[in-house]
């Protein structure tokens, strides 16, 4: 069983940044890690993910070049670093986990533990 923590929520204004983390605990054997966002009225969308032990990355168009994800295996945190923000950027952030090997990076379906999710607002 995995529990997720996310943090770092809150109010940035357009153009600024903002740090958001995802603490895990309890006994586990993660692949993966996730970022996902939500904004009022649309789906859940994939944001970026990072591999565990390898460190491999990935990132939705959307933020590309703006966002950074990194792990620190040492306190099994992952960090999703969000640069240039837009209000475009507003959502709730939730972190989730991949147990075993998968090719699947972008579907919320692969992962098998979520967080309860961050506020983040950016403001024009």
């Amino acid at each position: 069983q995995v529990h997720l923590v996310e943090s770092g929520g809150g109010l940035v204004q357009a153009g600024g940044s903002r740090r958001v983390s995802c603490a895990a605990s309890g006994r586990f054997s993660i692949y993966r890690m996730g970022w996902f966002r939500q904004a009022p009225g649309k789906e859940r969308e994939f944001v970026a993910a990072i591999t565990w032990t390898a460190g491999r990355t990935d990132y939705a168009d959307s933020v590309k070049g703006r966002f950074t994800v990194s792990r620190d295996n040492a306190k099994n945190t992952v960090n999703l670093q969000m640069n240039s923000l837009k209000p475009e950027d507003t959502a709730v952030y939730t972190c989730a986990a991949q147990e075993r090997l998968s090719s699947e990076v972008v579907i919320s379906s692969a992962y098998d533990y979520w967080g309860q999710g961050t506020q983040i607002t950016v403001s024009s």
